[in-house]
C-alpha cells in the first residue's frame, strides 16, 4: 500500500494506460478538473490552471507545498467560479451517493464541448469473472453503485454527455482495447457534453413539480441556451 505521498507520483507517471489517455486526449494541454484528485498524482500532468477537488485538509496542505491548486470541496456540491476544458474523476463515480445528479451538475463547470473521463471498476457481463480477484474490486464495501459496461454508458449518456468510446486503454489500437474491455475490471469512459441533450417528456413530466428536481431541470436548460448563444455568436 503506498501511504507516503511523494510515492504516489511515480506509479502514475509511469503507467501506461494514464500515459495513453492523456496523450490521445491532449490533456497536458487542456484546463482540467481533477475531482477525487488526493495529492495531485494525476493534476500534475493536466495542463496550466487545472485545479484539484479533495474532501482531505492533508491533501490540500500537500498541494500549496507543491505548487499544485488543489481545493477543499465536495465533488457532489461544487460551486466553482469557472469552467474546465476537461473533467477528470478516476475511482469516485463508484463512491457517489447520486451519480446522475453528479453529471449533471458539471455541465455547470463544463464548457461547450468540454470532455469527461470516468474511470470506474466494473461488473463483467459474464458473470463466472466474479471469482476472479481482479474483479472483486468492483464490490469492494465502500462501493454504493455498481456498473457493467452497458449500464455506465447509458447513465452517462442520460445526463448529457455524448458518449465517445468505454474500454480500458491497455491497448493503442481502439478496436482490439475495446474487445478487452470485455474481460476487463476497470474501465474509462470518453464522453464530450451534450449541449443539446433534453430530458425525455415523461421525465420532465414527472419532475416538473417536484422543487428536488429543479436545479437540474435548470442546468439543462441552460446548458443549451449557452449553446444556442454560442451559434448565434459564430
Amino acid at each position: 500500500m503506498i501511504s507516503v505521498p511523494e510515492n504516489r507520483f511515480e506509479p502514475v507517471t509511469n503507467s501506461r494506460v494514464f500515459k495513453r489517455i492523456c496523450e490521445s486526449l491532449n490533456l497536458g494541454r487542456m484546463k482540467v478538473l481533477d475531482l477525487g484528485c488526493a495529492y495531485g498524482e494525476h493534476l500534475v500532468h493536466f495542463g496550466q490552471d487545472s485545479t484539484g477537488i479533495t474532501t482531505t485538509l492533508e491533501e490540500v496542505e500537500f498541494g500549496k507545498k507543491k505548487n499544485l491548486r488543489i481545493e477543499y470541496g465536495n465533488a457532489e456540491a461544487l460551486e466553482l467560479a469557472e469552467r474546465f476544458d476537461a473533467i477528470w474523476a478516476n475511482n469516485l463515480f463508484e463512491h457517489l451517493a447520486s451519480p446522475h445528479g453528479f453529471l449533471v451538475k458539471l455541465k455547470k463547470h463544463s464548457h461547450s464541448n468540454a470532455l469527461l473521463i470516468l474511470g470506474v471498476p466494473v461488473v463483467p457481463r459474464i458473470a463466472s469473472l466474479m471469482k476472479h480477484s481482479k474483479f472483486r474490486g468492483a464490490l469492494a464495501v465502500a462501493h454504493i453503485n455498481f456498473f457493467t459496461k452497458e449500464t455506465l454508458k447509458l447513465t452517462v449518456e442520460r445526463a448529457g454527455w455524448r458518449v465517445k468510446e468505454v474500454r480500458p486503454y491497455y491497448l493503442g489500437n481502439r478496436w482490439l482495447d475495446t474487445v478487452l474491455g470485455a474481460f476487463s475490471p476497470h474501465l474509462y469512459v470518453i464522453a464530450q457534453n451534450d449541449v443539446d441533450f433534453r430530458y425525455h417528456e415523461k421525465k420532465l413530466k414527472e419532475w416538473k413539480d417536484e422543487p428536488y428536481y429543479a436545479e437540474l431541470l435548470e442546468i439543462v436548460q441552460k446548458s443549451s441556451e449557452g449553446n444556442l448563444k454560442e451559434i448565434k455568436q459564430t
